[in-house]
């Protein structure tokens, strides 16, 4: 299987997952710098595929991982890449739709979320990636919104949320209770956003 060096770490994928992106190490690096700010209490992943951007995170500090996938095979490399790491005892693994992995009570001091975010009419255009890993729905943003869901439901009240959208999504992100607090855009490769509670 191929591997490819995602910071510190050596991830396992192959063609039936997408493909980490080396410059989403700066999601994890900046979900790390916002734990430190934190009661440090666990984090969630959402959309976390073959789990680099999480796994990054926990490896930069104690933090307790929960990580949430719909795809079996994504789910299957999260665990080994975890394991791989070092790293199986603070990480669990959940693959299920992501409004019925967690419970009501849950609260995570930070949340990660690499949705699909391409339009599903451009979907072709990346004939490199697996369509159920990119399609955003007909505007994009279907599973972006699912995300801001789950995290104005399961941030804690001094919480940080680091989401990953596509080129100028960001504009399009209101939701109540959440406040967006910085973006940082990476040109044709997307923007992470900085989320709180209002």
């Amino acid at each position: 299987m191929p591997t490819t060096s995602y910071g510190p770490l050596t991830i396992a994928y192959d063609g039936s997952v997408l493909a980490p992106r080396a410059w989403t190490i700066e999601q994890s690096e900046w979900g790390a710098s916002l734990w430190d700010r934190t009661p440090r209490g666990p984090v969630l992943e959402l959309c976390s595929g073959v789990g680099h951007i999480g796994l990054a995170l926990a490896l930069r500090t104690s933090a307790e991982l929960v990580m949430v996938d719909s795809s079996a095979d994504a789910c299957d490399y999260a665990r080994k890449n975890a394991a791989d790491a070092g790293l199986s005892e603070r990480v669990e693994v959940r693959c299920g739709d992501l409004e019925t992995s967690l419970a009501p009570d849950e609260r995570f001091d930070v949340i990660l979320a690499d949705p699909p975010w391409v339009p599903s009419d451009s979907v072709a255009g990346f004939a490199e990636d697996p369509e159920h890993a990119i399609d955003g729905g007909p505007d994009g943003l279907a599973l972006v919104r699912t995300c801001l869901d789950l995290i104005a439901a399961h941030l804690s009240p001094e919480g940080h949320a680091v989401l990953q959208v596509g080129p100028g999504q960001s504009d399009d992100l209101a939701h109540p209770g959440l406040v967006v607090l910085e973006t940082r855009w990476f040109g044709d490769r997307g923007e992470l956003v900085h989320i709180q509670r209002e």
